[in-house]
């Protein structure tokens, strides 16, 4: 569904992401790994193109896409879920809801998603007239994960849902994004704390400064002795 070469991103002078190559199938959950700094934010902005590439090319489901315009990339079936959620904080839990669908016009489809995402997070429910800038940071990570799925993307982009978030919030979150990838959905997930990210996914790829240094089944890099003692703390 995703395939991308050689992709460069750069901040002035600065190369953040180095040529990498890779790919996500259609249906699969696949985790992009590393420590802070290593581009794997600035990777997940390049394919949602919210952030220019330098360089290299992004195919989505066979269509060239590295130069459209980001507000093209919902109605092409990519959503982002940001690194610190952006909800809007002015607007009620609903409103933000509604505008993850505003390039929708199945008024029925829609309301059959709304009912998805609250029966995946019923405290949305709970919570649907209050404003999104008074929910905790759990909520707000409930709140922009629901908000993707209302676009009915074909490719969900998660950047670190865990961050800042306490163990229990954490756990109810991987819970729901399991849940999602078990329905078929093709999830790149971006994700610091790396056992995690290597539990949920079926394949992952480390990026070191910029770069893919190690690739292939999670299963089998939870037990790669680097992994382990890079990013497992063992």
């Amino acid at each position: 569904m995703l395939e991308v070469t050689g992709l460069r991103v750069a901040y002035g002078g600065i190369q953040a992401v180095r040529g990498i190559t890779f790919h996500v199938n259609e249906g699969e959950m696949v985790a992009l790994i590393g420590a802070n700094g290593a581009g794997k934010t600035s990777t997940l902005k390049a394919v949602a193109r919210v952030l220019d590439g330098a360089g290299g090319d992004v195919h989505f489901c066979g269509e060239k896409i590295t130069r459209l315009a980001p507000h093209h990339m919902i109605r092409r079936g990519i959503a982002l879920v940001p690194e610190g959620r952006g909800v809007f904080r002015r607007l009620t839990v609903a409103e933000n809801l509604a505008m993850g669908a505003f390039v929708r016009d199945d008024k029925a489809a829609i309301a059959a998603d709304l009912d998805h995402v609250f029966a995946l997070f019923p405290r949305l429910k709970e919570r649907s007239a209050q404003l999104a800038g008074t929910l905790s940071g759990g909520e707000q990570q409930m709140l922009a994960i629901g908000r993707a799925l209302m676009s009915r993307p074909k490719l969900l982009l998660l950047d670190e849902p865990s961050m800042g978030l306490a163990p229990l919030m954490v756990q109810k979150i991987f819970e729901v994004i399991r849940m999602v990838a078990a329905e078929g959905m093709t999830i790149l997930l971006v994700e610091q704390n790396a056992r995690l990210a290597l539990q949920a996914s079926q394949r992952a790829y480390v990026m070191e400064s910029g770069e893919i240094t190690l690739n292939g089944e999670s299963a089998s890099l939870l037990d790669d002795p680097k992994v382990r003692q890079a990013y497992l703390g063992e």
